[in-house]
């Protein structure tokens, strides 16, 4: 068991920067207040916001007529953000995080095609959109929807940059997709290539629905060694998709497999502690050594470093753990471990936060060999803070459903390496071809089928500039934090002695 330390940073930084605020903010509205406590709290790039600094106010008054200065909570939240188009991408402010919650989960309303957006060329307004993948017992699958499929437009309207988010987006629950056939010219080149419209149409409807985050897994015999392969699109962290993603590698390990092709190509991340236990499932025989460590902002980094600097480090693991915020275990089941030397990964501009975790937090350890196209670039973690005394889920205010997901920390590598903006490059750059696109988990599979090679030794075979889709935005884009890498430890954990 572990015991809480007598003094919990969370309680002092969200108390008063000048004597008896929380007394007398009379005209401010109270989501105002929540908004600038909990970014002045726990906010990574604090110091570089000037209105978030401890001395910002001189009295109640100045602080209230502060708050009343902005429309809306998300008006606040957006003021308070340190380089939104640059280096906070990523932070957001919810009005219902019971909704945002069960997104977390892997628990979002979807029909259940997942698609990419593209443009032919870099000036082009309008887009186009290709089927990655239909998940199962879905509308897109009922109607007949696979991966490969193209449309141009959404209820007869052509798909552009400007109206793709209220087409597509999650408050529109059903549509009518107008199906093109993509066509390459008979060149090589994608300059020239188009989208031949079509009369058909496809109708879809969204449901409530939970998307098991590993869509296909298999072992794939190469030269009489056995071969693991497994897509996995979120890192959604709850107890039955860990469990399961443990059972696999279980698989992988009773198969003896001597290679592994991790297929992250459409994953946009999620949980921190996820990223560990695969991570840990790859390797095993770093159990102890350093993953990665978080740096948080000034105030929050030295408080931490004098009363539990051991949370900071996260260590590759031989079990998996999940604690409540009393300290209590919930969850645990030791893992399956692969002791590779060397892995596979797939990748294109939707591997974003904690697929990039696996990346950076590998590299140091064994030979990470990525096969696709650059990743997204996300290397912050986040929390979700609520209205509460020590900003947790319990207690929260019951007036309203307000919570921001605002960044905390960095993650950095057992080298020190982090701040990767552009995304890591991969060493075979091979760019998904809508002309080609092939199965996913199949060996004849483009990105699939480079990774073969280079376990037989015959070569790498990329297409750096052929083929290269001005891509634009994914179905992921289109859901509050699909994009993003969090914990799952509460707050408290940072101030738990063992």
């Amino acid at each position: 068991m572990r015991t809480l330390l007598i003094a919990i940073i969370f309680g002092s930084l969200t108390t008063s920067c000048f004597e008896d605020r929380d007394d007398n903010v009379i005209l401010s509205s109270s989501i105002h207040d929540f908004v600038w406590k909990g970014m002045n709290a726990v906010y990574l790039y604090k110091a570089e916001i000037p209105d978030l600094a401890n001395d910002r106010f001189t009295s109640n008054e100045e602080y209230g007529n502060y708050l009343n200065s902005f429309s809306s909570p998300e008006e606040l939240f957006e003021s308070l953000i340190y380089q939104r188009q640059t280096v906070d991408r990523f932070s957001i402010i919810v009005d219902d995080y019971i909704a945002f919650e069960q997104a977390l989960s892997g628990t979002t309303v979807s029909n259940g095609m997942e698609f990419g957006l593209f443009r032919f060329t870099e000036t082009s307004s309008e887009i186009y959109g290709y089927v990655r993948y239909v998940m199962p017992n879905t509308s897109a699958e009922s109607q007949g929807i696979k991966r490969g499929d193209i449309f141009y437009g959404v209820d007869g309207t052509q798909l552009t940059i400007e109206n793709a988010n209220n087409l597509l987006g999650s408050s529109t629950n059903s549509y009518s997709i107008n199906i093109g056939v993509y066509n390459d010219n008979g060149t090589p080149e994608v300059n020239d290539d188009s989208v031949d419209q079509t009369t058909e149409t496809i109708e879809l409807i969204k449901t409530p629905y939970t998307e098991n985050p590993i869509l296909t897994h298999n072992i794939l015999n190469v030269d009489g060694n056995n071969v693991g392969y497994l897509m996995y699109n979120s890192f959604t962290s709850t107890n039955q998709f860990d469990s399961e993603l443990n059972s696999v590698f279980g698989e992988f390990q009773s198969a003896n497999i001597t290679d592994l092709v991790l297929d992250l190509r459409y994953n946009g991340g999620g949980s921190v502690n996820t990223a560990i236990w695969l991570s840990s499932m790859i390797t095993g025989q770093f159990t102890g050594d350093l993953f990665i460590r978080e740096e948080w902002n000034n105030e929050i980094q030295a408080q931490i470093n004098s009363s539990n600097p051991e949370s900071l480090l996260n260590p590759f693991v031989d079990e998996m753990i999940k604690y409540n915020s009393n300290g209590d275990i919930v969850f645990q089941e030791n893992i399956n471990h692969l002791n590779l030397n060397k892995v596979y990964i797939l990748t294109t501009r939707s591997t974003a936060s904690a697929s990039e975790l696996i990346i950076n937090g590998l590299n140091p350890y064994i030979d990470v060999v990525q096969i696709g196209a650059t990743t997204t670039g996300k290397y912050q973690a986040s929390t979700t803070i609520y209205d509460s005394p020590d900003l947790g889920r319990q207690n929260a205010n019951p007036n309203h459903t307000y919570a921001l997901q605002p960044l905390i920390f960095k993650s950095i590598n057992s080298e020190g390496f982090t701040d990767y903006d552009a995304g890591f490059v991969p060493q075979i750059q091979l760019n998904e071809n809508l002309g080609n696109l092939g199965v996913l988990g199949d060996i004849n599979e483009p990105l699939l089928a480079a990774a073969i090679l280079d376990i037989q030794g015959i070569g790498r075979i990329g297409n750096s500039t052929q083929n290269a889709i001005n891509f634009f935005k994914d179905s992921n884009d289109f859901i509050p934090f699909s994009k993003n890498m969090y914990i799952n430890k509460p707050l408290n954990f940072y101030y738990y002695e063992n």
